[in-house]
């Protein structure tokens, strides 16, 4: 939302210059100081800007209808991107990064234990060959209360018993055998899906390191951008009201300088998402972390 109220900004400003432009160029066109082609440029590039326009006020309206939706109530207003200069990505180094992943990834925390279950399945299935040594123990009582036909009186009779069974396999019809292909195989597939996952998850933390990183190039280079932009402006005015520069020139330098504008402001919008994203991607995202996006905001 942030982004798409930037975007508008910007565009309401850009029509503003073109505006001036054009009524610049009907009154040099009356005064015959310019050609009718300055006012139709000027007037072809005033009708652009007021259909971006259009463009902007709705997806700003849809935007602001998402997050209504998404908070739970209407009439909300995001506070704007106070801060200019972002912070870098701490550690700065991509493979600290990956290593934290491989070792606290909730994905690879939950496939390393399937593969030590696959791993105890294969051995007890191999102990499926190996004697088997049972201790046995059994304890009987009969209670007689009224006696029988040969003796009227109470009786009990109590029985105990200890013993060990020792069970040697000799031929179960390859059932042990076959039992052990099936573990070897599932534990086969237990420490590739582990692999898969610690090279999803790396590959993920890698490109999303990397976007955070050439996010941050990006802002540097479109800062600097920008103050050419304003700078070629400047002086494409100057060369206009003295003759040496077409309307064309400026109308093309007001461009270039609000769409790179824009392109700054959803840059610096990209590096933020993208930091959250890295640490999604690493599995150390936290509600906390969203606190140091809020410290960038306006108070």
């Amino acid at each position: 939302m942030l982004g798409a109220q930037d975007t508008l900004t910007f565009v309401l400003a850009q029509k503003t210059a073109v505006a001036e432009q054009l009524a610049s160029a009907k009154r040099n066109f009356e005064v015959g100081t310019a050609t009718i082609t300055d006012t139709r440029e000027a007037q072809a590039r005033f009708d652009l800007v007021v259909a971006q326009e259009i463009a902007a006020e709705n997806d700003l309206r849809v935007k602001k209808l998402a997050l209504d939706q998404l908070v739970g109530k209407n009439g909300n207003n995001p506070k704007p991107l106070a801060a200019t200069e972002l912070p870098n990505l701490q550690p700065a180094d991509v493979n600290a990064w990956v290593q934290h992943a491989r070792d606290t990834h909730p994905t690879i925390k939950q496939a390393q234990p399937n593969l030590d279950v696959a791993k105890l399945e294969t051995q007890k299935a191999e102990a499926g060959h190996k004697p088997t040594l049972d201790l046995t123990a059994s304890y009987f009582m009969n209670r007689n209360l009224n006696g029988s036909d040969l003796n009227t009186t109470d009786s009990t009779l109590n029985r105990t018993s200890v013993g060990l069974a020792l069970n040697l396999p000799l031929y179960a019809g390859y059932a042990t055998q076959n039992r052990i292909r099936e573990t070897l195989l599932l534990e086969d597939k237990a420490r590739a899906d582990l692999e898969a996952a610690q090279r999803n998850i790396s590959q993920t933390t890698r490109a999303a390191y990397f976007g955070v990183l050439s996010g941050l190039g990006q802002v540097k280079a479109l800062q600097a951008a920008e103050t050419s932009s304003q700078s070629a402006l400047d002086a494409n005015k100057l060369g206009y009201q003295v003759g040496v520069r077409i309307n064309i020139d400026v109308l093309n330098s007001q461009s270039q300088l609000y769409q790179t504008k824009r392109d700054l402001a959803k840059a610096r919008y990209d590096v933020l998402v993208g930091g959250l994203k890295l640490r999604q991607a690493n599995g150390s995202l936290k509600a906390e972390d969203l606190q140091s996006v809020n410290t960038l905001l306006a108070k």
